[in-house]
């Protein structure tokens, strides 16, 4: 275990953010210690709050997934249960949402709301501890008697997580004591003594590692630990679809050397496993984590961030298998994705894992959202083929692949996870160790915390990710040397700067030309009150070329500006046409806009015949090559807004004209 932080888990007064290990290289901040200003990621927490939380409430409200609890709880649940097994998880991921955001600032309308909430749940738990509206009754299915889909432990996990959030931000109430008994419950059906299985779908272990760093209790952690190792022995059933790899079920968590199979299943039983890793000192089973971490990013990992290739399974595909247009890059596992590599970030202390996150979460995340935060993308394609239809803002869609957002899915989990993510995503963006604050996204937020040497406080503001600029001014420092970490990413290698007050710039170890690492400035000083600190990042838009071996893409580019991948959309094409047939003219340069880019066209694809579509090499053939495009110049917009102007086509990858 790498040396670092430690903290008395369970103790309220230390608060903390999603996840807060024992010990640890870096300590995440509590929504005591750091607060989103405003900015970019302002509107979004703004948006969050003022739409997403009462979209998704309203919606489970209508369609009786909230109701569920109520049937439940007065016996009348049988025959009248809606939606899908595993809804109960639907309305925990929004209790999260809230008590995150209520630990964000006062709202005591939201607090009622919350409240409210929390009794209808509460009223449905059983004498034992049990919670679940599918199961259990007369009449319905026995409890855990189907554990590869039935969801019950999976449901469980969110409402710990929900729990969690509310002990993080300062109450211990009665959703944390519904949480107490069910944790237990599961304890004494699961634990040593009880049944030796696992829950089809992961997310269990997670939530209850973080339910005993928050409470203070081992016999959670134990838990999680047995249900991480038991992972990997053929348990659950498989179908003739869905093999023992689809639940993760193949091989021990620490024998595997890539993540595989369902990815959102895989991204929490690895987050899981690393919070286990942590807490027990397990050397092994956190270098296995780290070691899949690392083979998935090389290899199975979308340039948006997005994981999972294979609508089929929701699952990843093999390696370098990344077809934009069949992207399934689902917005549930970019937030999976975004768990893992905080848990790695805060254990390792390395900046690779933070620059990840915010790749996954300007590009992926954001995507899902339209931009009135009342639709959402469930799967996030890379290129969209035909422009597809809007849906109805006030019908129910089933789960649906990018066509349009829609208002809200039979199987909708993606919109509280957005909504859980985006109501605590501020606790991302910084940590600190004994003597030193580190940076890891921008923005515009502050910073309080004590420091060994006493309080260290600082703002940050940014008009990131379209601007380059980060200054970071200190409001108040100890009275000796202390470290301020700002992280370079790795598309600024060689290019960035750092300079405190006027002084000559100082140097950014680590950050070559082309290295495409992301690296740290750090700046120790004794730092006095109005010591300003900016960090200057590269904003022309560049060009990105895949690795040959990722087939589907050989020889096309990505353009991208600062941290954020664009996209060519055909809303910006004269007569709406389709981006399908286009190629772009990269000899001509690129030009960089206030929010994009803008590229010249090229020649175009040939055009298309009524003959085999097959034929001898191009130079053999020149009489075939496309005319020039009616328009010479395109505008290429953030991908995470495509699709907020109608229904359009659209790609992240664009044919290179070579002629």
């Amino acid at each position: 275990m790498r040396a670092g932080h430690a903290r008395h888990a369970g103790h309220l007064s230390s608060l903390g953010g999603p996840v807060s290990p024992s010990r640890s290289a870096l300590r995440p901040l509590g929504p005591d210690e750091i607060r989103i200003t405003g900015g970019f990621w302002g509107e979004r927490q703004e948006l969050n709050a003022s739409t997403i939380l009462g979209h998704c409430e309203s919606w489970m409200e209508r369609i009786g997934w909230i109701a569920n609890f109520d049937h439940a709880a007065d016996g009348s649940i049988v025959g009248r249960h809606a939606g899908i097994e595993f809804v109960d998880s639907e309305i925990y991921k929004l209790l999260e949402a809230m008590a995150w955001e209520l630990g964000r600032r006062s709202d005591a309308a939201l607090e009622r709301r919350y409240q409210a909430l929390v009794a209808r749940v509460a009223a449905a738990q059983e004498d034992d501890g049990y919670l679940h509206t599918s199961f259990g009754r007369h009449g319905q299915p026995a409890r855990y008697t189907n554990l590869e889909w039935g969801h019950e432990l999976y449901c469980f996990g969110h409402l710990i997580q929900a729990a969690v959030a509310r002990l993080r931000t300062g109450h211990d109430d009665r959703l944390v004591g519904v949480a107490r008994r069910l944790a237990d419950h599961v304890y004494r059906e699961f634990g040593p003594h009880g049944r030796d299985a696992v829950c089809g779908h992961p997310e269990i272990e997670p939530a209850l590692a973080e339910f005993a760093r928050a409470t203070g209790e081992p016999r959670y952690l134990e838990l999680a630990r047995l249900f991480v190792e038991r992972r990997g022995r053929g348990m659950l059933r498989t179908t003739i679809q869905h093999g023992h790899e689809y639940f993760l079920d193949d091989m021990p968590v620490r024998e595997a050397s890539v993540l595989r199979g369902h990815a959102v299943r895989a991204l929490y039983l690895a987050s899981g496993a690393l919070d286990v890793a942590v807490e027990t000192g397990d050397a092994q089973l956190a270098s296995a984590v780290r070691r899949q971490w690392a083979n998935t990013v090389h290899r199975r990992t979308y340039i948006t961030g997005g994981m999972g290739s294979h609508h089929q399974d929701e699952a990843f595909g093999d390696d370098y298998e990344l077809p934009p247009d069949r992207a399934y890059s689902e917005t549930c596992a970019g937030i999976g994705s975004v768990m893992l590599s905080w848990r790695l970030l805060l254990e390792t202390g390395e900046s690779r894992y933070a620059d990840l996150i915010e790749r996954t979460l300007l590009n992926n995340v954001l995507a899902s959202p339209r931009e009135d935060g009342r639709a959402f993308y469930y799967a996030n394609t890379l290129h969209q083929r035909t422009a597809g239809t809007a849906p109805d803002d006030d019908a129910l869609s089933q789960r649906a692949e990018s066509s349009m957002r829609a208002p809200w899915f039979e199987v909708s989990c993606c919109p509280t996870n957005v909504a859980r993510t985006l109501a605590s995503v501020g606790l991302y963006f910084a940590t600190a160790t004994a003597d030193a604050v580190q940076l890891h996204q921008y923005g515009d937020y502050e910073v309080r915390t004590e420091l060994e040497a006493g309080t260290l406080g600082v703002r940050v503001a940014s008009g990131y990710p379209f601007e380059g600029r980060v200054a970071v001014t200190v409001d108040e420092a100890p009275d000796a040397e202390v470290g301020l970490a700002l992280r370079v990413p790795g598309w600024a290698a060689g290019a960035a700067s750092v300079r405190v007050n006027d002084e000559a710039p100082l140097p950014v170890p680590g950050s070559l030309p082309a290295s495409g690492r992301a690296s740290t400035a750090l700046v120790r000083r004794r730092f006095a009150a109005g010591d300003r600190i900016t960090l200057e990042l590269p904003m022309a838009a560049r060009i990105t070329t895949p690795d040959p071996r990722v087939d589907a893409v050989r020889g096309t580019v990505a353009i991208e500006r600062g941290p954020l991948v664009l996209a060519m959309e055909s809303t910006d094409l004269p007569g709406g046409r389709s981006v399908n047939g286009l190629s772009v003219d990269i000899a001509a340069g690129i030009e960089t806009t206030p929010s994009g880019a803008r590229v010249r066209l090229g020649r175009g694809l040939p055009p298309v015949g009524e003959e085999w579509p097959y034929g001898a090499p191009a130079s053999a053939t020149a009489g075939r090559a496309g005319t020039r495009a009616q328009v010479d110049e395109v505008d290429l917009i953030p991908y995470f807004h495509w699709a907020n102007r109608g229904p359009s086509t659209m790609r992240v990858w664009l044919p290179v004209d070579a002629r």
